[in-house]
């Protein structure tokens, strides 16, 4: 897995030991002395993952994570604390600068790649997201609301004897999150289809392996596979949860459990996933409003053409398209607004009248297009006349008084073969003849007009 690391470390002798390391595993790597130039590389160079040591001088480690994280165009990017340091209480003052991890000197070759290639198959999906959200913005769609930083009401689910369920269950409950104490893995698959989660802690047995064969079905499934995965650990499994990293595990907390380290691991990895989900939501937001029309609600004129071009490949298609009649008058005596309203309740009477697989969409202006799915033509023409029935039955409130509203409807039945410019143009033409025979009516496109130029 390439990548681009920045090492930072005031020692050259350091940094050309890990930019070696790195190197071998064809790691794109840029080095920085200090604390300063690190912050003016990330922010040019934008790495995808930062390597940075904690005794520096001037700008220690602490310092420099805490402003990385401060800077929203560098927040994002994952930061390994590497330090000589060990004491626990230095990890914790590390995690709560916003590092995502520590790594002890000398540092552990096997170890250091599988933090990184933890960290990196994280960083690579929330830069696409991040990237589709971005555009998004650009568009003009407005980001969703930054999640909290506190983690009270997370549902934590525990894997874990009794005992060490007891300890790790009080130290969630200090930070106000809500765990769910399980002893067997059974228990803990049951519990994933019954609720939701922000995190899973894992405490690995003596063997271990049936807590990772748990972990490797949760990756496998598509509602679990993004639920971060922490686990606890003897020091002598570091094999184990070297396997952990391999099958998708996010931290590790080694035996015995610091309560405020753990804690600590547990809120960044909370965050982290409240973040994924903002992203997530965020894209499927500009997705949805990236094949919706803004006042309707309908799906708009790209959406619709592209669901007709594979309809039209796959059989024989009804198209429907359908103009509000005289709206000119509607909009000069009612006002725009009451325009708009005419338009949505349109929208909405077509849409109420269609069944889940007809697709309607506003195609410009006051036309909209209807596909119809699996329609013979004579149902075919039974639902424009519903449809137009179904607008004329009741007048429409605009805020200005009341509207009596009509439509005309041009229909075409076109076979395989069509392209869904030829589509739309045969029921256009059906459509300008009801206009012109006097509006409020449907009338059917000649077979010959819905055929291919082929």
């Amino acid at each position: 897995m390439s990548a681009r690391v920045l090492v930072v470390d005031d020692i050259p002798v350091n940094r050309r030991l890990l930019e070696a390391k790195l190197a071998a595993e064809f790691f794109e790597v840029t080095m920085a002395a200090s604390g300063a130039e690190a912050l003016a590389v990330a922010a040019q160079w934008s790495p995808d993952v930062i390597l940075l040591d904690v005794m520096m001088p001037e700008m220690d480690g602490f310092e420099t994570c805490r402003a990385l994280k401060a800077n929203p165009g560098t927040a994002h990017i994952p930061v390994v604390m590497v330090t000589a340091l060990i004491d626990r209480s230095e990890r914790v003052r590390g995690l709560e600068a916003g590092a995502d991890d520590f790594l002890s000197k000398p540092v552990d070759d096997v170890t250091l790649f599988a933090r990184l290639r933890a960290l990196l198959r994280v960083k690579q999906v929330q830069d696409a997201w991040r990237l589709r959200a971005e555009i998004a913005r650009q568009l003009g769609v407005e980001p969703p609301v930054t999640p909290e930083a506190a983690v009270a009401g997370s549902a934590v689910l525990v894997l874990a004897d009794d005992a060490e369920a007891a300890e790790v269950g009080s130290c969630l409950v200090a930070d106000g999150a809500v765990p769910a104490l399980v002893s067997r893995p059974e228990e803990a698959e049951a519990a994933l289809t019954t609720g939701r989660f922000d995190l899973a802690i894992l405490c690995l047995p003596a063997t271990g392996m049936e807590h990772l064969r748990f972990a490797s079905r949760m990756k496998a499934q598509h509602a679990t596979r993004d639920l971060p995965v922490l686990l606890v650990a003897d020091p002598a499994q570091r094999d184990l949860v070297l396997r952990g990293f391999e099958i998708g595990a996010s931290d590790y907390v080694l035996r015995p459990v610091d309560g405020n380290e753990l804690r600590a691991r547990a809120r960044n990895q909370i965050r982290r996933r409240r973040y994924e989900e903002r992203l997530r939501t965020d894209l499927d937001r500009s997705l949805e409003l990236a094949v919706s029309d803004p006042l309707t609600g309908l799906r708009n004129r790209r959406f619709v053409q592209h669901h007709l071009e594979a309809a039209l490949r796959a059989g024989d298609v009804a198209v429907m398209m359908i103009d509000v009649d005289r709206f000119k008058a509607i909009n000069d005596g009612h006002g725009h607004a009451g325009g708009d309203k005419v338009l949505q309740e349109v929208a909405e009477r077509l849409r109420s009248q269609l069944r889940a697989a007809d697709v309607v969409a506003r195609f410009g202006g006051e036309e909209f297009l209807v596909v119809l799915a699996d329609a013979p033509p004579e149902e075919a023409v039974a639902i424009a006349e519903r449809l137009r029935a179904a607008l004329e039955r009741t007048p429409i409130p605009t805020g200005q008084g009341e509207v009596s509203v009509t439509v005309s409807v041009g229909l075409a039945i076109t076979p395989t073969g069509v392209s869904a410019s030829e589509a739309i143009a045969a029921a256009d033409v059906a459509l300008y003849r009801a206009k012109s025979l006097g509006r409020n009516r449907v009338e059917v496109a000649p077979a010959r007009a819905a055929q291919s130029k082929d």
